[in-house]
């Protein structure tokens, strides 16, 4: 179930799999893979080995409204990392790295599973939404790059704190802030 998972959602992306698509191609019936999973969600989870479960973190991220949602973007990235979720994020990261088709299922989790869900409490447009998620992801993947897997100092020392008041303020400009946005044509006045 789990190969036929990661083969469905890196060739059509989480929306475009559906469990039906995937039981049928694993030769299973759709009810066995809600018994072992749950829900598509957590199917995805599964398949890709995540280090943790969006639906577990996002909510306490996001209950604090826009206003420093950058600075806890990046509070809960750093609490992800330096927990016991560090090994099977890394494993994910170095395989996207050298893995079109990990890569492709590494990118359907942070568009689709994390930024999607935050840049979608902001009630933008869905093209600005998607080119400042994808700025956001511009940032995150290079802080996780530089602070776990090249290990650039003092980027990996830095205290969490540190790293929420250097890098927060971007990210919040990224999410609410003025900027030029890739593939998005600015209204005219």
């Amino acid at each position: 179930m789990l190969a036929a998972a990661r083969e469905a959602f890196a060739e059509r992306g989480f929306d475009g799999a559906s469990i039906r698509l995937i039981a049928t191609a694993a030769g299973v019936d759709p009810a066995l893979v809600h018994h072992y999973f749950g829900s598509k969600d957590k199917l995805f989870l599964a398949a890709i080995e995540a280090p943790a479960d969006p639906e577990e973190l996002l909510p306490e991220l996001l209950a604090g409204g826009p206003a420093d949602l950058g600075a806890r973007v990046v509070r809960l990235l750093l609490q992800v990392w330096d927990g016991p979720g560090r090994a099977a994020g890394l494993a994910l990261v170095r395989s996207a790295v050298t893995n079109e088709w990990t890569a492709r299922l590494l990118r359907e989790f942070l568009v689709s599973q994390v930024l999607g869900r935050v840049v979608g409490t902001l009630g933008l447009p869905r093209a600005e939404g998607e080119a400042r998620g994808s700025l956001v992801a511009s940032q995150l993947i290079g802080v996780v790059m530089a602070r776990y897997v090249l290990r650039v100092e003092p980027l990996a020392s830095a205290s969490a704190e540190e790293l929420v008041a250097a890098v927060g303020p971007t990210i919040q400009r990224y999410l609410t802030g003025d900027v030029d946005l890739p593939g998005v044509v600015a209204p005219t006045t």
